[in-house]
C-alpha cells in the first residue's frame, strides 16, 4: 500500500467531507432560493385575474414583472459590495426580511402604477441573493466540486415552479373572497410571509466562512483552505477594473442575457399560455405548469453531474440552449393543443433550467478573489436585462396580435445566437480538476 508524502495540509479534501460540508449548507440554501425564485414568478400566477381585478393590459403586466429586473440590474453590485462588509449571513438576512415584506405588501397594489413600484423595490431588495450566493459557494468549494453543488442550488428554480404552481394555482381559486379578499392577494401573503422567517433562521444558522464552523476539524479546514488558495493562485486573472472593458465582459453578457431570456419567459408566461391553450380551472393550470419544471429537476441534475465527470462545460450549456430554442419554436406553432404545448415548454425548461448552473461555472474562471465579488454580480445585473425584456415583449405581442407566437419567435432566434456565443470561449472553459 502506498502513501502520499505530500504534507495532509496540502492534499486535497476528501469527497467525504465535501459531502458533509454539501449537507451542512445546501438544505437551508435551496429553501431559501425556493421562496426567493416563488416570490419573484409567482406573479405568472395570479396574471389573469389580478389583471382584471386593477385593470391591466398584457403589456403594463409585462412591463410591470419586467421593472424587477431593472432594479436587480441597478442594485446588484452595490448588495454585493455590502454582503462582502458585512458578511453573508447578516446581509442574506437583511435582504430576506425585506424581500419577504415587500412581496406581502403586493396585495395591497390598485392599479398598475403601485404594481411598477412593488416590483421595482422587490427587485431592489433581493437584487444581491442570488449573486451572493454563488461567491458564498465559491468559498466553501473547490472547482471539482461546484458544477453539482451549483445545480444543486438552482434546483431551487424548477422546484419553486414544481411546488408553487399547484399551490399558488389553488390558493388563488380557493381563497377568493376570504375576509374580502381576492385569491391572488392571498397568494402573495402566504407565499410571502414565511420568508421573513427564514431571514431570521439565516441570520442564526448559516456561517460566514468555513473557518468558523465546529463541524470541520482544523486540519479539514486547512486542507480545504488550501485546496481553495491553489485554485486562485492558478487562475489567470484579470482585475475588475481591466474586465468591465475586456471583450469577455460582452461575451458573458451575451450568453447569460440568452439564458434569462428562456427562464424569464418560462417564469411570467407558462401560465397563461398553458391557460390559453385551453384550460380554464386555476387549478389544473398550476399542475400542468409543474409538470415542465419536475422535468427539469432531473435533466439539470444529471446534467451538472456529467459536467463534473467530463470536466467539460461548454457543450454542457449549448445543448441546453438550443433546447430551450426548440422548445420555443415548437410551442409558438402549436399554441391551440395543450398537450403539444406542454411537451415543447417541457422541452424549453428542461434546457433553461439546466443553462443557468451550467453558465454560472464560467465567470469564477475569468475573475478571482475580491474582484470575483463585483465581477459576477455585474454579469448578473446586465444579464437580468433580459428580465425586463422577455416578459414585456410577449406581453407587447399578444396585446397587439392576440397570441405570442411571434414573440417567441424572436426569442428563439434570441436564444440561438446565444448559444453560439458560448462556441467562442476558448482554453479556460473548463475548471481545473483540483
Amino acid at each position: 500500500m502506498t502513501t502520499s508524502t505530500e504534507p495532509l495540509s496540502t492534499q486535497p479534501l476528501d469527497n467525504q467531507v465535501l459531502r458533509r460540508v454539501t449537507w451542512r449548507l445546501m438544505p437551508l440554501l435551496l429553501v431559501c432560493y425556493v421562496f426567493a425564485h416563488l416570490d419573484r414568478v409567482n406573479v405568472g400566477f395570479a396574471r389573469t385575474t389580478m389583471m382584471a381585478d386593477i385593470g391591466m393590459s398584457n403589456t403594463m403586466y409585462g412591463a410591470g414583472a419586467g421593472l424587477f429586473f431593472i432594479a436587480y440590474m441597478l442594485f446588484g453590485v452595490p448588495s454585493n459590495m455590502l454582503l462582502a462588509r458585512f458578511g453573508p449571513r447578516r446581509w442574506i438576512a437583511v435582504i430576506m426580511v425585506l424581500w419577504g415584506l415587500l412581496s406581502v405588501s403586493t396585495l395591497f397594489v390598485s392599479n398598475h402604477y403601485e404594481f411598477y413600484a412593488v416590483r421595482f423595490l422587490l427587485g431592489m431588495a433581493e437584487a444581491g441573493f442570488f449573486p451572493g450566493i454563488l461567491i458564498y459557494i465559491n468559498s466553501w468549494f473547490p472547482a471539482r466540486r461546484r458544477g453539482n453543488v451549483t445545480a444543486m442550488f438552482t434546483l431551487a428554480v424548477p422546484l419553486a415552479s414544481v411546488l408553487g404552481a399547484p399551490i399558488s394555482g389553488w390558493i388563488i381559486e380557493h381563497t377568493h373572497g376570504w375576509a374580502g379578499f381576492h385569491g391572488w392577494q392571498w397568494m402573495f401573503l402566504l407565499e410571502g410571509a414565511p420568508v421573513v422567517l427564514l431571514g431570521l433562521i439565516v441570520l442564526w444558522r448559516l456561517p460566514n466562512r468555513f473557518t468558523d464552523v465546529s463541524w470541520l476539524t482544523a486540519e479539514e479546514k486547512r486542507r480545504l483552505g488550501a485546496e481553495l488558495q491553489r485554485e486562485e493562485a492558478s487562475k489567470a486573472s484579470i482585475s475588475f477594473a481591466k474586465f468591465i472593458l475586456d471583450p469577455k465582459l460582452l461575451l458573458l453578457f451575451g450568453i447569460y442575457f440568452a439564458v434569462m431570456l428562456v427562464i424569464n419567459t418560462l417564469n411570467f408566461w407558462t401560465p397563461g399560455i398553458i391557460a390559453d391553450s385551453g384550460v380554464g380551472s386555476e387549478t389544473t393550470v398550476g399542475f400542468l405548469t409543474a409538470i415542465p419544471w419536475l422535468l427539469s429537476c432531473f435533466f439539470m441534475v444529471l446534467c451538472g453531474m456529467s459536467a463534473d465527470r467530463m470536466n467539460e462545460r461548454r457543450w454542457h450549456l449549448v445543448v441546453p440552449l438550443l433546447m430551450a430554442t426548440a422548445g420555443f419554436i415548437g410551442t409558438g406553432l402549436f399554441t391551440g393543443s395543450t398537450v403539444m404545448v406542454v411537451l415543447f415548454l417541457s422541452l424549453a425548461t428542461m434546457g433553461g433550467a439546466t443553462a443557468l448552473p451550467m453558465f454560472w461555472q464560467i465567470p469564477p474562471m475569468f475573475l478571482s478573489g475580491r474582484d470575483a465579488v463585483a465581477g459576477i454580480a455585474l454579469v448578473s445585473s446586465l444579464g437580468n436585462l433580459a428580465g425586463f425584456l422577455a416578459p414585456y415583449l410577449i406581453g407587447l405581442v399578444k396585446d397587439l396580435t392576440g397570441e405570442p407566437s411571434t414573440g417567441l419567435y424572436i426569442l428563439a432566434v434570441l436564444i440561438a445566437l446565444g448559444a453560439s456565443l458560448v462556441l467562442l470561449i476558448r482554453g479556460r472553459a473548463t475548471p481545473a480538476s483540483g
